[in-house]
């Protein structure tokens, strides 16, 4: 029964499923390996490379990633390759999460695939749904995805955002609940002629 219940934790479709003991064992390893990750040393940064690589499951791990950082599992966590993730972020895994390369996480970031019965008398129920992030999505500070989101290539959330529905690619998306605010377009270039310019 475990080993079902992994499978469908696996897969891309959204699933329903009563509070087990299972989900409490197969948190485990990701409880000790996020915490044995936070209580590094900030100059650790192989130490640091190790403990990620045994929480995703992914020897080709190339991303930056701050403490302090929570995920229900870890394995369900996908990167399409460097990605960068800063502090206090969390993600609630109980479905697939995609992220895709050059995305940005800023800090407080709240990703949740989980979500709860509606009705009070199931409201011990367990729902969840997969999330995608595109290529080179940047989302601001403090902002929550929630189940069954996609998020555009190229596209910004901003800061304090709540994405309860998809996003297009290529747009500035933001509020509660986020909606599109413009395109982005060639204007918003910066054209940057030296490394380092005086604004």
């Amino acid at each position: 029964m475990k080993d079902k219940f992994l499978d469908i934790m696996k897969s891309n479709t959204g699933y329903v499923a009563k509070h087990n003991d299972y989900m409490k064992d197969i948190q485990m390893k990701a409880k000790k390996l996020t915490y044995e990750f936070n209580n590094t040393a900030p100059d650790d940064t192989e130490g640091r490379k190790k403990i990620l690589k045994k929480l995703f499951e992914d020897e080709n791990l190339n991303i930056w990633l701050e403490p302090p950082f929570h995920c229900d599992y870890g394995f369900n966590i996908h990167f399409g390759g460097f990605a960068l993730i800063n502090y206090n972020c969390s993600i609630l895994d109980t479905s697939p999460v995609y992220i895709g390369e050059n995305t940005f996480l800023a800090p407080g970031v709240c990703i949740a695939c989980a979500g709860h019965g509606i009705h009070p008398e199931e409201r011990i129920v367990n729902t969840s749904k997969p999330i995608y992030i595109g290529k080179n999505v940047w989302i601001g500070a403090n902002s929550t995805i929630l189940a069954g989101v996609h998020i555009g290539d190229g596209s910004i959330i901003g800061a304090g955002s709540v994405v309860t529905t998809d996003i297009p690619e290529n747009v500035i998306a933001v509020g509660v609940p986020c909606k599109v605010l413009r395109n982005i377009t060639e204007e918003d270039r910066m054209n940057l002629k030296e490394e380092i310019e005086m604004q």
